[in-house]
């Protein structure tokens, strides 16, 4: 399983989503910031839960969790927005997307020996965003490939589908 994560570091940011466990390269994480107010952009998928105004830039949000098929998220004390990097295929770029989780918990070291293969779930079953599953302690955390669950909404924020305007966002 070693090959498989040769082109990322062995730290990892986790996460929850919906009392569940999850986990990404500390590498694609920017910057972790409390919620804010979100602009809704008018006719975009439920699980665009609208832009923020990042120091003058626009970046479009997204519920993970929503993304991932959970129920939409339930705003708490601990909710938060991770800004991350993602390259969209054909890009030079990243593209700068934030993902609203319930809670961030640490930055975990995990060793290649630490990290499962993804479980045959079935053959109907599209488990690419996954990488691993990590092993902390006595718990399975799952390693997101967030290239690949958020390609769709870097693509949006290509195009400008996204309105450009950091005046309309409200940090």
């Amino acid at each position: 399983m070693e090959s498989a994560f040769s082109d990322t570091s062995n730290q990892f940011l986790s996460f929850t989503l919906r009392e569940e466990s999850f986990a990404v390269d500390i590498f694609k994480v920017r910057e972790v910031l409390d919620v804010t107010n979100l602009t809704k952009i008018p006719r975009m998928p439920p699980h665009l839960s609208g832009v923020i105004n990042l120091r003058g830039s626009v970046v479009p949000v997204v519920d993970l969790g929503l993304k991932l098929g959970m129920p939409a998220i339930r705003k708490a004390v601990n909710t938060c927005i991770m800004i991350v990097e993602i390259r969209v295929e054909g890009e030079a770029a990243p593209v700068l997307m934030g993902v609203l989780t319930d809670a961030v918990q640490a930055v975990l070291d995990l060793n290649p020996a630490d990290i499962e293969p993804v479980p045959k779930m079935g053959t109907n079953l599209n488990t690419d965003f996954i990488k691993g599953m990590g092993r902390e302690q006595d718990r399975f955390l799952i390693l997101l490939d967030l290239d690949r669950v958020l390609a769709s909404e870097g693509e949006i924020a290509l195009r400008g589908e996204v309105e450009q305007n950091p005046a309309t966002a409200v940090a």
